[in-house]
């Protein structure tokens, strides 16, 4: 299996030569694209990743891209692989889109700026891993905070930039599956994402976020005012460039907390969680800014990384399964429940149920009957309803 070793490298005079690697990797890649489309518009064919990446390998011995040089040859052919990769997404979409089968639609891979751009990867070649934290790239050697060991055989090193200009080392490693030791609690439970409730477990249990984008909007806005009254291209302006991107990795940086911390105290409580299935399309078109604070997407991905760790079972229902119109009593489904519907009382039993309660209990009789687990079935569905 696969793991990946996040360490930051010491800022010193010599990771300019990383910058400057990071800005050739940038230009090189507009280049692809550029060839990619102009060969395209001639030829109506689609260059492969094999053909571009030999023509790039000829075209940095030629002394008008010399400077090419300055990025491994590894690199080069790794910026290729991604933009190849890209193509063939846009291209499988296209095909699934034409066939009905999704409205969802993929892009072909764009021009960036060079000034943003962010990472370049060496695979075999390169790089060297010296004793102690050194890392030797090129003919240079670089010292990062290591603050845990690497485990396994290195496969990759990526130099990753974030917003701020700092500098990180990833090193992506083949690790041998350790056993998972974890004493079984026997517990299971259902839960129901929501806006003012993030969590609402059929248990009883409820989880609220922190929404950090929203208590840092002040911040946000006063650094975006100073932004725009710096002149484009001095000094001023990169500082409170630097400044604004320093408050959002704030925000991030909580909210990221906040999801790691759920996620590991719901593995360590839970055997199985069922989850429903979300439309983040549709409920960012809704609430936009609220969506994106609380993170759903980003929550599920963690929840699923520390399950495979911890050996939870993490399951989803069906997208169209009526989790809030179901009667938890009785089966009767209410059609009638519109959203600011918060309580509402099933008009076949007489059934008072809180929304979100309600909706975590369906879901977690749901995913026990629906993969695998003991059948659960409910009360007879009255004809009435």
């Amino acid at each position: 299996m696969r793991k990946t070793f996040q360490y930051k490298l010491y800022r010193s005079k010599r990771t300019r030569k990383l910058h400057r690697q990071i800005h050739v990797g940038g230009a090189i890649h507009n280049h692809a694209i550029a060839l990619h489309k102009r060969y395209y518009r001639r030829y109506k064919k689609y260059v492969s990743l094999y053909t571009m990446q030999a023509h790039l390998a000829k075209l940095k011995t030629l002394p008008k891209y010399a400077w090419w040089k300055q990025l491994g040859s590894q690199a080069i052919q790794n910026i290729a692989q991604r933009i190849d990769a890209g193509y063939q997404r846009f291209f499988a979409n296209v095909k699934t889109r034409a066939a009905k089968e999704t409205t969802r639609r993929v892009g072909p891979p764009t021009f960036r700026k060079v000034r943003k751009a962010k990472s370049f990867t060496l695979k075999q070649a390169g790089w060297k891993l010296l004793d102690g934290n050194r890392l030797k790239i090129g003919t240079t050697i670089y010292k990062f905070a290591k603050s845990r060991e690497i485990d396994g055989t290195v496969k990759t090193v990526t130099i990753k930039r974030d917003a701020l200009g700092e500098l990180y080392v990833y090193f992506s490693c083949l690790v041998e599956p350790q056993p998972i030791a974890r004493a079984m609690t026997g517990k299971s439970a259902g839960f129901d994402f929501g806006l003012t409730t993030y969590l609402t477990g059929s248990d009883g249990t409820e989880y609220h976020a922190p929404q950090p984008f929203k208590h840092s909007l002040k911040d946000v806005a006063k650094a975006n005012r100073s932004l725009s009254t710096k002149r484009q291209g001095s000094c001023n302006r990169r500082q409170a460039r630097r400044h604004l991107a320093r408050v959002h990795m704030h925000v991030s940086n909580q909210r990221q907390a906040f999801h790691w911390e759920l996620a590991h105290h719901l593995c360590a409580e839970y055997d199985v969680i069922a989850l429903e299935t979300l439309n983040l399309q549709g409920m960012k078109a809704l609430w936009g800014r609220k969506v994106s604070d609380l993170g759903f997407a980003t929550f599920i991905e963690t929840l699923h990384h520390v399950a495979s760790k911890t050996g939870t079972v993490v399951r989803h229902i069906d997208h169209w399964f009526p989790s809030t119109k179901l009667c938890s009593v009785c089966g009767c489904i209410n059609q009638h429940i519109i959203l600011r519907d918060r309580v509402w009382t099933c008009p076949d039993c007489g059934t008072t149920h809180q929304r979100d309660h309600n909706a975590a209990i369906n879901i977690s009789r749901e995913g026990a009957s629906s993969h695998g687990g003991d059948p659960v079935s409910l009360a007879p569905v009255s004809v009435g309803c």
